[in-house]
């Protein structure tokens, strides 16, 4: 019986709008009940467990230094910067948007935090030139999932640390994938921006507006050189690079720019606190959900019937990448991550598949849920943030969706496009 209440708390609290780590972890203690009590007495053992692991102690270092950088303005430079570069096409901005995105993103490695500063600052300037609020929140979603792909990536710590991989090399492997999304993504702009009438820029910036932009965006470009020069080279683990990236925030933003001030500091403590409770509850609910799945053979049941299915790896592939891009349509996607992860690695080591590239693609398709109707978190950040309809933004998004799942699939079906950088340095 305990069998079916597991899914039916879980899917009735999140039904009812109760928030996924307390429906996960609820869901769970539903589980154990059932299991017995000689499991409830070692399930807080499990839960700290769970979380006790030194490389999630990155996470909260990388998000505090994303959040510094931006409460300083620092990362108002990487745009100049970016519209330096690009923002003279037809739909300049829009290219600008998408550059900016990939240096934004070895920043902060969340795609929300990209979607709500771009919110704030691309989104109503790309409309006071003339584009559509609708096509500029579309942009920004589409570009603001090159966060957790292009490192320093949250669910890559998360992957790694839960999965036995190596982070150094999920994150060398995450930087082709980011590129590109980012570069189908100005494809599908170059495609339409004459067809949608988008404006064009002011023309090529001189030698000297380039060197300008490049010297006020370079400190804050050149912390994700640093920071995966750091760990890629082995002079730093990513544990260690997110503390450095922390105290170079703060010197740059507190010293250089004199832009922090104790307020800001504590609101900027607050936040990060906030997010990494966040992501810390839905780990620790979900080990105890994974438990109850381990002892019910669950990851097994899966496995067997993917491979009833076919035994063709390509064929396994294409169904794990559908599963997840389903999933992912209606569940937070840490969550999704934390659960299925155990689940799918041994199934993709069973096929064949290296550890690194499996990682990728399952991050990857992950990541593509947070622009993906009706639950994806970036589409509610800016609709929160601008004011636009989620209906709305989202007849805009899905050329870029269409893309963004081609460069998935290109991922998946090709190793060697994936493990190309993390061989280059012997990851």
């Amino acid at each position: 019986m305990g069998f079916y209440l597991v899914p039916i708390a879980f899917f009735g609290l999140m039904a009812l709008g109760m928030p996924v780590g307390i429906s996960i972890g609820v869901a769970g203690m539903v589980g154990i009940l059932d299991m017995g009590p000689r499991f409830m007495a070692m399930a807080p053992d499990r839960v700290f467990a769970g979380l006790d692991l030194f490389p999630f102690l990155a996470m909260p270092f990388f998000i505090l230094a994303g959040e510094i950088m931006n409460r300083s303005g620092i990362t108002a430079g990487l745009v100049k910067l970016a519209d330096a570069l690009v923002g003279w096409m037809r739909g300049g901005m829009a290219h600008s948007n998408m550059v900016a995105s990939v240096m934004f993103a070895g920043i902060t490695g969340s795609a929300t935090a990209d979607a709500a500063a771009f919110g704030n600052t691309l989104v109503p300037a790309m409309q006071k030139a003339g584009y559509s609020r609708s096509y500029a929140c579309a942009v920004t979603a589409a570009g603001s999932i090159i966060g957790p792909t292009i490192p320093p990536s949250t669910l890559a710590i998360i992957y790694g640390s839960i999965m036995g991989v190596s982070i150094a090399g999920l994150f060398a492997a995450g930087i082709l994938p980011g590129l590109l999304i980012c570069a189908i993504c100005m494809a599908v702009i170059a495609l339409t921006a004459k067809r949608k009438g988008l404006p064009k820029g002011e023309g090529r910036p001189s030698f000297r507006g380039v060197i300008d932009a490049l010297r006020e965006g370079f400190l804050a470009a050149v912390l994700p050189v640093f920071i995966l020069g750091s760990i890629l080279l082995g002079i730093a683990t990513p544990t260690e690079a997110a503390a450095i990236a922390v105290a170079y925030a703060l010197f740059v933003g507190g010293v250089v720019y004199r832009a922090l001030s104790w307020r800001d500091l504590y609101e900027v403590a607050v936040r990060t606190t906030r997010i990494t409770g966040v992501i810390f509850l839905i780990i620790a609910s979900a080990t105890i959900l994974g438990w109850w799945m381990t002892f019910n053979r669950v990851p097994q049941a899966i496995a067997e019937g993917l491979l009833a299915i076919s035994d063709n790896p390509q064929v396994i592939i294409g169904l794990i990448v559908l599963l997840l891009l389903a999933i992912g349509l209606v569940m937070d996607i840490n969550a999704t991550l934390i659960i299925l992860a155990p689940v799918l690695a041994p199934l993709t080591l069973g096929i064949g598949m290296d550890p690194v590239h499996a990682g990728i693609m399952i991050i990857l398709a992950l990541n593509i849920s947070l622009m993906t109707p009706p639950v994806g978190a970036c589409l509610f950040v800016l609709s929160s943030v601008t004011g636009e309809r989620i209906e709305a933004i989202t007849r805009e998004l899905w050329p870029f969706i269409l893309a963004e799942v081609a460069i998935l699939l290109l991922i998946a079906f090709w190793p060697g496009l994936t493990l190309f950088v993390p061989r280059l340095f012997g990851l």
